[in-house]
């Protein structure tokens, strides 16, 4: 099979399935008998696992011929080391997601229209990480907008999940005029919207210039949860369900963040200090995201503001590459945070979400779960305990765990850089990691010293579905391997590292 063929399966196949996910699921539903989402779960896991074989399919191909092409008239999509990454990341991370949502939906009707808008999130996101120019970046992104805000609204018969998804819809849709205000700008300029034209074309620091380049930051920095534009993010992760939370978390912000760098390469012969504006936004993010985290009793919010802190780090690394070429020979910390954080926020929401299944909708109680339902939760559910407590040490950067690997790879990459203030930085980070185990450390306290209230609320002890255990077991088990062997990661980051070099460099 040609690879130009196996890319293009690759990036059609999920959205080509959401179409009889949602079909049959619904005939599914009318007929079913108390299992109204059994024909759309087994289609949605059967799209995801031919998808996988697709990508391996791919990442074979690129590490024999190098990047794979694809053309459609004048429109190019490439699967270059970047597009692996993220394409890796949001494969494990959806196939995670769709094991365990059988179980925790179990309560919930219409979920053939959550398993076809997974996929349709999918397919938006392998599209984009592979979008050479600009207009067709944005035209994936909002594809993968309309398909989030639908999933974060997925409880819509009340009204905290509809003011969610509406604020997230409001937010984004003016980060989308900022982003199709910025391409006007430069196609009516230069008449290009190919990336790689655009390079050759832009140069100086005209006033059109650095117009585009502030709108690109704005509207893709609202989508990127950059602080101070991430106001929608803390309510969206909350009122989604858990298995969405961790998408958002682990993927779609980050895919925000992606499309950005690739806008952003546009001006890369221009002396705009870009590498500046990031060192900035990673300072925010990891400072605003730790101390709003401290001040939450909900623990999925908690984990929402988390993942600001987390993108801080990984944009403090861009900054650190951008603002010296030396950084950037050493930008793969960025990379394998990336993939990281994604099996680490996601086992936690995960972890949330079989928490509040089973000490919340199992009682007919729909209230979130808070700080003090998880005392004594150890004495009745010890796996998730356990599951959780690897989730929340790694994300404070504990070594042994996967997190403290790419924080470390990510200072590492700014102290090879000569200046005062990447030592601050660097510092700055440090001091963060450690700030962030003020509010995860007492989780795991809670839920192994403290008796009390989560303890209390459990009249009996409940079988757990090893539908809902094994999803959170596949990340414990990658979040400690990729600790102790952190190098099984390196020849998918040093590739995605000079993919990022030659965007900029």
């Amino acid at each position: 099979m040609k690879p130009s063929t196996i890319l293009a399966i690759l990036l059609i196949l999920p959205i080509f399935s959401s179409a009889p996910v949602y079909f049959f699921g619904r005939i599914g539903m009318l007929r079913s008998k108390g299992k109204p989402g059994e024909i759309a779960f087994f289609l949605a896991l059967a799209s995801v696992l031919i998808t996988f074989i697709f990508f391996a399919l791919a990442v074979n191909e690129f590490f024999k011929t190098g990047p794979i092409d694809i053309y459609y008239g004048s429109i190019k999509l490439s699967f270059d080391a970047i597009s692996l990454v993220m394409s890796g990341t949001l494969l494990l991370l959806t196939f995670v997601v769709i094991l365990f949502s059988p179980v925790y939906l179990s309560e919930e009707l219409n979920q053939e229209k959550y398993y076809a808008q997974v996929l349709v999130l999918m397919t938006s996101i392998l599209g984009l990480t592979c979008a050479t120019d600009l207009f067709n970046l944005y035209a994936w992104y909002e594809l993968m907008a309309i398909s989030s805000y639908s999933l974060v609204s997925f409880y819509c018969k009340t009204l905290e999940p509809l003011e969610a998804g509406i604020k997230y819809l409001v937010q984004s849709a003016a980060g989308s005029s900022f982003i199709i205000l910025a391409i006007a700008i430069l196609f009516g300029g230069t008449g290009e919207v190919a990336i790689p034209d655009l390079q050759n074309a832009v140069s100086g620091n005209s006033t059109a210039i650095i117009a585009s380049v502030a709108l690109f930051v704005i509207g893709y920095g609202i989508k990127a949860a950059l602080v101070p534009m991430h106001f929608w993010l803390p309510d969206a992760h909350c009122q989604a369900p858990a298995s969405i939370s961790a998408l958002l978390s682990g993927i779609v912000i980050e895919t925000g963040l992606i499309a950005l760098l690739r806008s952003l390469s546009v001006f890369k012969n221009t002396s705009l200090p870009i590498g500046t504006l990031f060192l900035i936004f990673g300072a925010l993010n990891m400072l605003v995201g730790n101390l709003s985290a401290l001040r939450q009793k909900e623990i999925k919010r908690m984990l929402a503001f988390s993942s600001i802190t987390h993108m801080g780090y990984i944009v403090l690394g861009v900054g650190f590459a951008l603002t010296s070429a030396t950084s950037a020979q050493m930008s793969d910390g960025i990379f394998i945070h990336i993939f990281n954080h994604a099996m680490m926020k996601g086992l936690a929401f995960l972890c949330i979400g079989a928490l509040f299944y089973y000490l919340k909708i199992a009682h007919g109680s729909r209230e979130p779960i808070s700080v003090e339902d998880l005392n004594g939760i150890s004495q009745h559910y010890p796996l998730f305990a356990f599951c959780l407590s690897v989730a929340v040490l790694a994300l404070g950067g504990l070594p042994l765990f996967s997190g403290f690997i790419s924080k470390w790879k990510i200072m590492a990459s700014g102290a090879v850089a000569s200046g005062a203030w990447n030592a601050i930085l660097i510092i700055f980070l440090g001091l963060n990691s450690v700030l962030s185990l003020g509010y995860y450390a007492p989780l795991v306290n809670r839920m192994y010293r403290i008796k009390g209230a989560g303890a209390d609320v459990i009249a009996e002890k409940q079988t757990v579905s090893k539908m809902i255990i094994f999803p959170l077991v596949i990340l414990t088990v990658g979040i400690i391997f990729f600790g102790l062997f952190p190098m099984v990661l390196d020849r998918f980051s040093e590739a995605a590292k000079n993919a990022f070099y030659t965007m900029f460099y």
